[in-house]
């Protein structure tokens, strides 16, 4: 895991990347933050560059490619499952099939996104910090 890597933001609706955009320019991690409009861009970014990430926030319901193929693709591809990318799932709701599809994928999170600022601030931060403290195993290529 490459903690001062990128955080990837994979999310459809302009208005959540503006609100989590915002969210993330207050809490001020170093981190860049990079935003994907649908799973394809995600993937292909994820399979094409050298760069690596430190988490990913995937939506759900997203054109093309939805956040459990997508989950689906990352993990089933050796070259960024070696990287141990921590992949979170972001969602309006939680529906359970959701849900257990996204475990069954080893997602390492899945969270409801809270429609208030400060209540995102707490989440946000809860999940990046946890991260940060987190040992996960040296890739080597």
């Amino acid at each position: 895991m490459n903690k001062s890597g990128p955080i990837i933001i994979i999310e459809d609706d302009v208005d959540d990347q503006q609100f989590l955009a915002d969210v993330f320019e207050q809490l001020q991690y170093p981190n860049e933050i990079i935003f994907f409009g649908d799973g394809e861009q995600a993937l292909n970014y994820l399979t094409e560059t050298t760069v690596e990430p430190f988490i990913i926030f995937s939506d759900i319901n997203m054109p093309k490619l939805n956040g459990i193929e997508l989950r689906a693709k990352v993990h089933e591809n050796e070259d960024l499952r070696m990287k141990s990318i921590p992949y979170l799932f972001f969602s309006t709701t939680a529906e359970q099939k959701h849900v257990v599809d996204a475990y069954s994928k080893s997602v390492q999170g899945f969270f409801v996104k809270p429609a208030e600022l400060g209540k995102m601030k707490e989440m946000i931060k809860n999940i990046v910090e946890y991260w940060n403290n987190c040992v996960s195993p040296n890739y080597v290529k």
